[in-house]
């Protein structure tokens, strides 16, 4: 597999692991999931700001996930760990669903909630002449076998990473998801890169592809992981295999902060 080149859109970062290994979250969607044998869905939308911010945020807090919640939909909310100079700045919201059908059922039902449309009439109102926000892209995935119901992050994370990795075409990404599925997860747990979820992606604006997100106590630890990483064996190992050549050849890593709110 060719080395990864990771186009850091959130600003350089120094590397790291974290404390340990995130254990599975106990909610309503991963029982549901676990109990089913299906894998979860995941909705991950990224926003590209037109202000500071805050009314899309108290949009967030105070009307969308509160109903999501009410629907018993864990939404992880994140903001940029880092804004450079002349970047626009990005709002990060994940929705997790026990299976495809719930996902269908919500998109459909959460207009028929009186209590969000309520709560959310005036940041349409204000939002309609005035955009919160230029855009948002959408990337609609299947978790991995590997991991079929997310991980909670530990209280201590700080940053959290997701990674959208891009290949040639739809058999290589094929591959991609077998090499995560056999080997590259587990690796991952040895050197404390702590996963939270991983998705193929189903729909989304650059196909094909998948994504993870990962979470760190720190950027120290960040670093201090996936210089582990690189340097073990099992990588050096894998890496080499043909089986997995050319599977990621586009990769883009993102880095983020939870929002207060944030239910990961």
């Amino acid at each position: 597999m060719k080395r990864r080149n990771f186009l850091k859109t959130a600003g350089a970062l120094s590397v790291i692991p974290a404390t340990g290994v995130a254990l599975p979250l106990k909610s309503y969607a991963s029982l549901s999931a676990a109990a089913s044998g299906k894998k979860e869905i995941y909705e991950w939308r990224i926003y590209t700001l037109t202000s500071d911010g805050k009314l899309l945020d108290s949009f967030f807090e105070e009307a969308l996930i509160p109903a999501y919640k009410r629907k018993n939909i864990k939404t992880g909310a994140f903001r940029l760990h880092r804004v450079n100079e002349g970047e626009k700045d990005k709002r990060h919201v994940v929705f997790i669903y026990p299976d495809i059908e719930t996902y269908y059922k919500v998109k459909k039902s959460i207009w028929e909630d009186r209590e969000f449309r309520q709560k959310a009439q005036a940041f349409y109102d204000t939002s309609a002449p005035a955009p919160a926000y230029t855009e948002f892209e959408s990337y609609l995935c299947e978790a991995f076998d590997k991991i079929p119901v997310h991980r909670k992050p530990d209280p201590s994370r700080t940053l959290l990473e997701i990674r959208i990795y891009h290949s040639p075409n739809e058999e290589a990404n094929q591959r991609k998801v077998k090499m995560f599925n056999s080997e590259e997860i587990d690796l991952f747990d040895k050197v404390a890169i702590n996963s939270v979820l991983y998705g193929e992606i189903l729909s989304g604006p650059n196909m094909p592809a998948l994504l993870y997100l990962t979470w760190y106590k720190d950027e120290k630890t960040r670093g201090e992981a996936w210089e582990q990483f690189r340097n073990h064996p099992d990588w050096k190992r894998m890496s080499a295999l043909p089986e997995y050549a050319n599977t990621a050849t586009r990769n883009q890593s993102i880095f983020l902060s939870p929002m207060p709110w944030s239910q990961l």
